[in-house]
Formats: C-alpha cells, sequence, structure tokens
C-alpha cells in the first residue's frame, strides 16, 4: 500500500472521532447534484442550470412539487 500520509499526522492522538459523523445534516441540507461532463460544459455555472430548468419549467408547465 502506498502511504501519502505525512508521518507528523499521527492519528491514534484524535480522540473521539467518528465516521459520517455529519452525514445526516449533510443529506438534509444539501442539494448537490453532480452534472456529467458534458452537461457541465453546456451549464458552466449555477445560474445557467437554473435558467436552463426554469425556462423547461415554464415550457412545460410544470411547477416544482412542495417538500
Amino acid at each position: 500500500m502506498n502511504d501519502e500520509m505525512r508521518p507528523e499526522y499521527d492519528l491514534s492522538k484524535l480522540k473521539g472521532r467518528v465516521r459520517g459523523k455529519y452525514v445526516e445534516r449533510y443529506r438534509a441540507g444539501s442539494n448537490l447534484i453532480l452534472l456529467d461532463g458534458d452537461v457541465a460544459e453546456a451549464f458552466p455555472t449555477a445560474e445557467a442550470v437554473n435558467e436552463a430548468l426554469r425556462a423547461l419549467m415554464k415550457k412545460t408547465d410544470e411547477t416544482p412539487v412542495a417538500r
């Protein structure tokens, strides 16, 4: 195994660490969506994505479903 961790980082000194401690909080408050490369090239900013999706919603007369 090729370990790239520096020797000065001694993980045994870390106390109380819990893997995934904030995962539920992250899921509840995140609306992150990963775009495929070709889509990301066409819509490089969040504003561009939102503008395109709003135009599509108007064209199809779709309204967002309330959570």
